[in-house]
């Protein structure tokens, strides 16, 4: 029994391990993107590619990597997934043009795919609902969401001291260790009743679901309204319309439509849209503050960001005690509240404001609540779910907070980049180097309003759209009774 409990912990090292290389490699990049445009002669058009073709890959193939983790096998998905990340890592510190570095982008996405909705269905069904599944979801939670800000100072530290290759080649001997071990202690796990593989279902989502994310990640250079964006955008809801109407008709779906029916995974995917859309924003914008209105160096920039990673994983750990005392969904409730009074604060940023009064404090409160949030969230998203769907489930939250955080920065890039040229117009002047600073802010402020916004809503969703008894599996010891 001894044996046995010790290698549920060893396997939720192994799959936090490999959940920390897919979210750092979200951000680790964006503080090397200058010195890459430089090296690759980038155009400047092309560079956000880098970051537009990983998020690309990784958000439309999520919801087939959860599914074919039921059907093949979570050990097997996962370590494939493990190993083709870690490729792909060393082929992007290998690549000499920025097409090749694009192309690599892109299949390391795809890895992130296939490992995410693995790691996660893997810890549900190994830990069992309850005091267990909290503690292990508490970890594997500050290290999603504290990965983005350790990627910020990890990219700094290796593009200044080493060189930008670097940001990918650390990936591989972990990738490797990781692959090895988990063939080794991992016990592999499937769905009972997995059926065969809905070949039509995967091509009509995955496609839909890229569509979908490019028309968003493009929308702030098409326009919104213009007819590209549109277009797009009509394609990936037709396609992901058709791609229902065909689960709907199918005996072995790769989604199955009945898991909507589950209350808590349907308010938790939903509010986790919003909520994404305001992490996302943080590290965008912030660190675009830190660096071109506070003036700080890269290795400096993410020094910045360290306090962030230290705050969601206090936050993380103090979400498993309130859990038990006041209830998965307060918590969840409490942690949106806090984070979003962190966004309000930042909302107040000045062009001549300084790191430790300015930012700072915004940045301890949302950390902190977002520690708060992500913990009993995915508690949420996870629990009434049967453990033949736990890799489908798995791939819902995911996609839910990839699609809700590009669509999140879209709209609020857009909204900034419209008060920024609306302040620097009305100016009735040609601007200088300081007005364009607090053009700059004007829009960073509009932007962390926006954030708040956000989070407050998907607060005010969870009070009203979840129950009590929805997710009564989540805390059995508190003796909540489910109604009939």
């Amino acid at each position: 029994m001894a044996e046995r409990e010790d290698n549920r912990w060893v396997t939720l090292v192994l799959v936090c391990l490999a959940q920390f290389m897919v979210i750092l490699d979200a951000t680790i990049v964006n503080i090397a993107l200058p010195t890459i445009q430089e090296d690759l002669h980038f155009s400047q058009a092309d560079l956000q590619w880098v970051v537009n073709s990983y998020t690309l890959l990784f958000g439309g193939f999520l919801l087939l990597g959860g599914r074919a983790a039921d059907i093949v096998g979570r050990k097997k998905i996962f370590i494939a997934g493990t190993i083709l990340f870690s490729v792909a890592s060393l082929l992007n510190g290998l690549a000499t043009s920025s097409g090749m570095l694009i192309a690599f982008r892109a299949l390391q996405g795809l890895g992130a795919a296939l490992v995410s909705p693995a790691a996660l269905s893997i810890i549900t069904t190994t830990f069992p609902e309850g005091p267990e599944r909290t503690k292990a979801l508490g970890v594997w939670s500050a290290i999603a969401a504290g990965g983005g800000a350790i990627g910020l100072l990890l990219g700094g530290i290796l593009t200044e001291a080493l060189s930008w290759e670097w940001i990918f080649f650390v990936n591989v001997p972990v990738g490797a260790a990781t692959a090895i071990l988990s063939a080794r202690l991992i016990s592999e796990s499937k769905a009972e009743r997995a059926g065969a593989f809905d070949v039509l279902g995967a091509v009509l989502v995955t496609a839909g679901l890229m569509v979908l994310v490019y028309a968003i990640v493009k929308a702030e250079s098409f326009g919104w309204g213009s007819d590209r964006t549109l277009g797009l955008a009509a394609v990936g809801v037709a396609l992901l319309a058709v791609f229902v109407l065909v689960e709907s008709r199918t005996t072995g779906p790769l989604v199955r439509l009945g898991i909507f029916k589950i209350r808590s995974l349907a308010v938790a995917n939903s509010v986790l849209l919003l909520v994404a859309g305001g992490l996302f924003a943080l590290f965008f914008f912030a660190t675009l503050y830190v660096q071109e209105v506070l003036g700080f160096k890269p290795i400096k920039a993410g020094f910045a960001f360290l306090p962030v990673a230290f705050g969601i994983a206090i936050g993380a750990g103090t979400a498993q005690v309130l859990i038990k005392k006041i209830g998965v969904r307060a918590n969840a409730i409490a942690g949106m509240v806090v984070a979003a009074a962190g966004l309000f604060y930042l909302s107040g940023v000045p062009v001549d404001g300084t790191y430790v009064k300015d930012l700072l404090p915004g940045l301890l409160l949302m950390s902190f609540g977002m520690g708060n949030t992500f913990v009993p969230i995915t508690l949420i998203a996870t629990t009434n779910v049967e453990p033949e769907d736990a890799g489908l489930a798995s791939g819902l939250f995911n996609t839910s907070q990839q699609v809700g955080g590009a669509l999140g920065l879209a709209v609020l890039s857009t909204l900034a980049a419209d008060r920024t040229v609306s302040y620097l117009q009305g100016l009735g002047h040609q601007p200088g180097p300081q007005d364009k600073a607090a053009g700059l802010v004007e829009g960073f402020q509009v932007a962390f309003t926006s954030a708040a916004i956000l989070v407050t809503v998907g607060a005010i969703l969870l009070a009203v759209l979840l129950r009590s008894r929805d997710v009564a599996n989540v805390n059995p010891e508190q003796g909540v009774t489910v109604a009939a």
